[in-house]
């Protein structure tokens, strides 16, 4: 009776699920994450804040847009991409995903303090204060503090396991939020300015302001990708403690 192969992206994946395959595989790739993200981060950042001209109406405040947008939208990318792996472990009980879905929290929370700190600088120039309650600042603050509760929890329990499973439950539920900081300033009348760039279609932003914008937006993906392999990598050697490929690994080292 013969049977048939298993396609050989299904077999890496069932690889990569293997503790002591994904930490090979994140000690290969989170540096080269970094190294790509560094000279995107300093080209896109020395454009943004030298290169373009200075905006019209605001002058060079447009400029603080180069850091907020990117992580901004990061803010919210790693919140939904929290939530799916924590799916995933809920449902078919995989460990790795638990341990990446833990892993995106406090980077994704970083984020978002990232672009609650610059709103309010660019806040304070153009509505003369450092904080309002509008829309999208009051539920950019809601999951921060979404993030901060899913990182309490998952350091509140013992039991690793269960601790991911209820913190990943809570960040299910709270992937909910996305869509009203996403709409915020279409659905109600807000100070923060309607959305002038968009990923597909036409951006109201001149095109010659655009370019360091994308480089941010990679960089930030790239930084968020080592980030990601790095601190899942190291939590995973955590709760694989004691076993013999840790202790060889650890007996390798210098």
């Amino acid at each position: 009776m013969s049977s048939t192969a298993p396609h050989p992206l299904v077999r890496w994946f069932h690889q990569l699920g293997s503790p002591p395959y994904f930490d090979r595989f994140a000690a290969r790739w989170a540096p080269w994450c970094y190294l790509a993200a560094l000279p995107l981060l300093a080209l896109g950042l020395w454009q943004g804040l030298f290169v373009v001209p200075a905006d019209y109406q605001q002058g060079d405040s447009f400029r603080i847009l180069y850091i907020h947008v990117p992580a901004a939208w990061m803010s919210m990318f790693v919140f939904g991409l929290m939530a799916f792996y924590a799916a995933i472990a809920l449902v078919w009980r995989i460990k790795l995903c638990e341990i990446l879905a833990m892993a995106c929290a406090p980077i994704g929370a970083a984020f978002t303090v990232i672009t609650l700190a610059t709103g309010s600088i660019w806040g304070k120039p153009m509505w003369g204060t450092w904080w309002d309650w509008d829309p999208r600042l009051t539920t950019e603050l809601i999951l921060l503090f979404l993030y901060l509760g899913v990182m309490g929890l998952y350091n509140a329990i013992d039991d690793r396991r269960a601790a991911a499973r209820a913190a990943g439950l809570l960040a299910i539920v709270g992937v909910a939020l996305l869509p009203i900081i996403r709409y915020s300033v279409v659905w109600w009348n807000s100070l923060h300015q309607g959305q002038t760039i968009r990923m597909f279609g036409e951006s109201s932003m001149d095109a010659s302001m655009q370019a360091p914008l994308w480089l941010m937006v990679l960089a930030t993906k790239f930084w968020f990708a080592g980030s990601l392999l790095a601190r899942a990598r190291a939590d995973n050697l955590r709760r694989e403690a004691g076993k013999d490929w840790v202790a060889k690994l650890a007996g390798a080292r210098p």
